[in-house]
This record gives C-alpha cells, sequence and structure tokens, in this order.
C-alpha cells in the first residue's frame, strides 16, 4: 500500500479522525502520567497536554498537542491548535524537565498554532519564538515525534530537538497545502499538486536530513491498529533516548546547534557571473 500512497493520500491518513493521539500514545507507553495545567499568566489550553510520567523505568517530561475524535471534543481541544497560553504551558514543562534533568518527549499532531485575533493579542508569535529559543539551549536530550500533522510554527515550537521521529503517513510541513495552492495558484483546490510540490512526507523529509528515522504504521495507517502502533513508536523512543542518555550535556548541545546548522540546501546562480566573465 505505501509504494502506491500519493503525497496528498498521505494528507488524508495524517488527520484521519481515528488516528491515535498523544494521549493514546502517552497512555500506552507510560506509567504515573500527571497531568500538569496552565501557564500561570493566562490560563489552560486543552489543545496542548504535558505532565510527568514514567517511562521504561525513567522519568520524563511529556509534551503534544491533543485533537478530539469528535466534533465536540475538536471544540474543546480547538482542534489541535494551541493557543500562546497552550504554548507557555509546554514552556513550563520544558523548563521543569531541564531543572530535574528528565528528558523530554514531544509529539506533534497539529495543522497549526491557532491564527485568530485573541491568539495575536496574547502573544502568539513570541509565545512560538520563545519556545523555539528555549528548546534550542535545554540542557537535557529532546526527542519529538510527528504523530500526524506537523503544521508551521504550530509544530516547531515543541519541535526543536535532538532527534526527529515521523510517522510512516506523517507529514510535516511551512503550511498546509491547501494554504499553498492558494497562496501560489490562487486554486484551494490544487492541493494535492501542492503536497507533491512541497515535499512534505516522512520519505521526503528523512532524504532531505531533516528527520532521522521513519516509524513503520500498520497496513492501512496507524488507526487501523493503534496497539501495534503505540509499541512500534515506544520501540524507537527507547532506543534513540538510549542513544543520547549516552552523551553529555555540552556534547549533546553541541550536536544539536549542528543538527539545525546543517539544515538546508541552496544553489548559487552563477550564470550572471559567467556574462559577466565573459
Amino acid at each position: 500500500m505505501t509504494q502506491t500512497l500519493t503525497p496528498w493520500d498521505k494528507v488524508q491518513l495524517a488527520r484521519h479522525m481515528q488516528r491515535p493521539r498523544t494521549l493514546d500514545y502517552i497512555r500506552g507507553l507510560c506509567d504515573d502520567f500527571v497531568e500538569l495545567h496552565g501557564d500561570r499568566r493566562f490560563g489552560d489550553d486543552a489543545a496542548i497536554v504535558g505532565g510527568v510520567a514514567t517511562f521504561e523505568g525513567r522519568t520524563v517530561v511529556l509534551v503534544g498537542h491533543q485533537k478530539g475524535r469528535d466534533a465536540r471534543e475538536n471544540i474543546r481541544r480547538n482542534f489541535g491548535m494551541p493557543h500562546p497560553e497552550g504554548y507557555r504551558k509546554a514552556l513550563r514543562l520544558f523548563q521543569h524537565a531541564e531543572k530535574f534533568g528528565f528528558p523530554v518527549i514531544c509529539f506533534i499532531d497539529t495543522p497549526g498554532a491557532n491564527p485568530n485575533r485573541e491568539s495575536e493579542e496574547r502573544g502568539q508569535a513570541n509565545a512560538i519564538a520563545e519556545n523555539i529559543l528555549t528548546l534550542a539551549g535545554l540542557k537535557t536530550p529532546i526527542i519529538a515525534c510527528v504523530i500526524g500533522e506537523g503544521g508551521s510554527g504550530g509544530a516547531l515550537a515543541i519541535g526543536v530537538a535532538d532527534r526527529i521521529l515521523m510517522l510512516e503517513h506523517a507529514i510535516y510541513s511551512v503550511a498546509s497545502p491547501e494554504a499553498a495552492a492558494s497562496i501560489i495558484w490562487r486554486d484551494a483546490a490544487k492541493a494535492p499538486d501542492a503536497a507533491r510540490a512541497m515535499r512534505i512526507t516522512a520519505q521526503d523529509l528523512l532524504e532531505l536530513g531533516i528527520i532521522d528515522e521513519i516509524v513503520p504504521e500498520p497496513t492501512g495507517g496507524a488507526h487501523t491498529d493503534p496497539v501495534t502502533m503505540v509499541a512500534t513508536l515506544g520501540d524507537a523512543l527507547h532506543r534513540h533516548l538510549n542513544q543520547l542518555l549516552a552523551f553529555d550535556i555540552e556534547t549533546l548541545l553541541q550536536h544539536r546547534y549542528e543538527r539545525y546548522r546543517a539544515i538546508g540546501r541552496y544553489e548559487e546562480d552563477t550564470s550572471g557571473l559567467l556574462r559577466t566573465v565573459n
């Protein structure tokens, strides 16, 4: 099945309503999960969940986007699109992890940060930027996994990590295919073309060196066998966490810095220079 899927097919799988969510992974992989709420500034945001738990015998801090499974829950969770207080709640958890030396595991699954006026008034852009800056220098191991949609700055705000994993049919993009099609072609119906051109699939991003590993999904997608999917991701997280814990903090931070400095490719246009020389 995987070989015949188009990028647009993968977009649909990544958005499937029955796909395992952050809390499914946390409950399936961890013991003694204690969810923490609020940002100590404004309020609590149900679009981001997080707390402290035991994973493979080790205390970890968990943070992730949380979508709903039906219309009512999606409204409560704001369709997994966090407000600034959600990102500030995540920031508080990141700082807690650093203080006590707990590794951080993040689960990414959002169309993007909430874009409405109220979020902007409460400092959405600043909240995202502060999270990115904090994660870049956080003195503890960080693993991020894209379990569904990884949309724009809404994903990056909890996605700066030492290791980035993606489920086989997840997507990670600077904008949704529909938004990109509307901007480029002024036609949202061209979203399938945009999905192909943007190279947003796990396979594309592994080839580009953006992610570290593709976590295989059950045949038909993660929603067809959630128990197996949770166990498979748990094995990958355990393996990468053990590798990261072998590094001292200074080495870990240096590797993180070098990782993000190395992302990106460009080619210089030398045609003008050649014309000048001739």
